[in-house]
């Protein structure tokens, strides 16, 4: 029995590797998504199997729920609520770790012996990050899902109360290590305590133009936290796939960092998007006044006699679920002559890969989708930028004004497009809260309303030139 256990791991490990090599590229990451999927499934026998007798009925009752709660989640959460979706999961992982170290902690303070030293590092070290990514990610999730403000949250001598909650769950890990965990009856409790304060008061700062890092982020610890945990039931497998997690989320976290060219220090610490602010229709109120507004009759003649057009989709299109929208006009103008193309920054949206799923479900052709460095060469010879809700990944702020908060920040080069037409509810800033000088431009007009009411209004427009 234990050899055929063994052999199901390393398959399920093998299946867990497999997919994501083939989630690296769109045209295979169904295959991927569904190798993992049946990796999982095997993983998931194997630990019944090896519970069988021993609360295998628990295990097979929280198999249910969790498999009819992903079900469901599959089907009813809407596209745009992608990101907010991967929090909670993520934080469901780090809350499982902290619970089952929990539960570990009590198993072995229940006896007379001393616990062995890599036990005890492991049972506080996946309490500690499990909590901290549970309670960091539960308030992503409230961010993203705007129950509470996007902006970061500050207040005076903030790195300071960080810095001894830090030290004071530095200290209690120390001590419960070096007692072989026979601390006393308080002291378990309060680490907790203080790992999932730190986690809220962690994420609170960080302004909602830096949540893709952030997810990545925390979904890192939770992989780490997850292949901790497998140290203190003896599991192969989780040890393997908490590191697989624990490494592409760094690996992404780096990558994003370096897109967004700031330091991961800068983004965690940073209250990127604390300054600026919302601002009316038409400008009013301070932000931008030299605005151009445009009708879709008017922005459908320059698309329709144009020879390049380049669609920058953002938030907006995944509010709006414009992207089927998106897609049919392209075909309208690929009937036409005219050559299309989709400029996708990597921070785009609130998640990582949030535009190019968006477009997948909308059946754009993957080589349609241009990553910047490859698309901001093609600016310069575009007749037309149609910018559907992206605001701060196209703020030339970034270039040229250095006390922006995004100074530095790779950018994609609309504005050296012949024209740009910016799709927009409103002239509020974007979720960073940063004004974009872009609306302000001789070369820019806006279409104020619904991205998919005006992109329908545009196709509609197109068909009848």
């Amino acid at each position: 029995m234990n050899v055929a256990i063994s052999l199901a791991d390393l398959v399920a490990i093998a299946l867990f590797i497999l997919g994501l090599h083939y989630l690296n590229a769109p045209p295979t990451a169904r295959l991927g998504n569904r190798l993992a999927a049946v990796g999982m499934l095997i993983a998931v026998i194997g630990v019944l199997v090896t519970t069988l007798g021993i609360g295998w009925w628990a295990i097979a009752i929280g198999v249910i729920l969790g498999g009819t709660i992903g079900v469901l989640a599959a089907v009813k959460v809407k596209m745009t609520a992608m990101p907010q979706m991967v929090a909670l999961y993520n934080g469901a992982g780090g809350g499982a770790a902290a619970l089952i170290s929990t539960v570990e902690y009590y198993v072995y303070a229940s006896g007379s012996n001393p616990i062995d030293p890599v036990i005890s590092v492991s049972l506080i070290l996946s309490a500690i990050i499990g909590a901290l990514s549970f309670a960091g990610s539960i308030i992503a999730f409230l961010k993203l899902q705007e129950l509470m403000t996007g902006r970061p949250i500050t207040y005076p001598g903030q790195q300071f109360v960080n810095g001894i909650l830090a030290l004071s769950a530095a200290a209690i890990a120390v001590w419960f290590v070096a007692t072989a965990g026979t601390l006393p009856v308080w002291a378990y409790p309060v680490l907790l305590v203080v790992a999932l304060a730190l986690g809220v008061l962690f994420v609170l700062p960080i302004g909602g133009a830096d949540m893709p890092v952030v997810i990545s982020l925390l979904n890192s610890f939770t992989g780490v936290a997850v292949a901790i945990t497998g140290f203190e039931i003896n599991s192969t497998l989780l040890i393997i796939c908490g590191a697989l997690v624990g490494a592409s989320g760094t690996l992404l976290t780096v990558l994003m960092g370096k897109a967004m060219n700031r330091p991961l220090t800068n983004v965690l610490f940073g209250a990127f998007g604390a300054a600026g602010g919302s601002e009316p229709a038409g400008g009013a109120g301070g932000g931008p006044q030299n605005i151009r507004s445009a009708s879709a009759d008017d922005v459908a003649v320059m698309l329709a006699y144009a020879q390049k057009v380049i669609f920058v989709p953002g938030y907006g299109m995944a509010v709006a679920q414009a992207q089927h929208s998106v897609k049919a006009l392209a075909d309208q103008l690929e009937k036409r002559g005219v050559k299309v193309a989709y400029a996708i920054h990597p921070v785009a949206g609130r998640m990582p890969g949030h535009m190019n799923v968006l477009l997948a479900e909308a059946n754009v052709p993957y080589p349609q989708l241009l990553d910047m460095e490859d698309v901001n060469p093609e600016f310069p010879t575009t007749d037309v930028a149609l910018v559907i809700g992206a605001n701060d990944v196209t703020n030339p702020a970034a270039r040229n004004v250095t006390s922006s908060p995004i100074y530095g920040m790779p950018i994609l080069d609309v504005d050296k497009a012949a024209n740009v037409v910016v799709l927009k509810r409103s002239m509020r800033s974007g979720f960073a809260g940063i004004e974009n000088p872009l609306y302000e431009m001789p070369n820019t007009s806006m279409l104020f309303g619904d991205a998919k009411a005006s992109v329908d209004a545009l196709t509609a427009a197109v068909k009848a030139l």
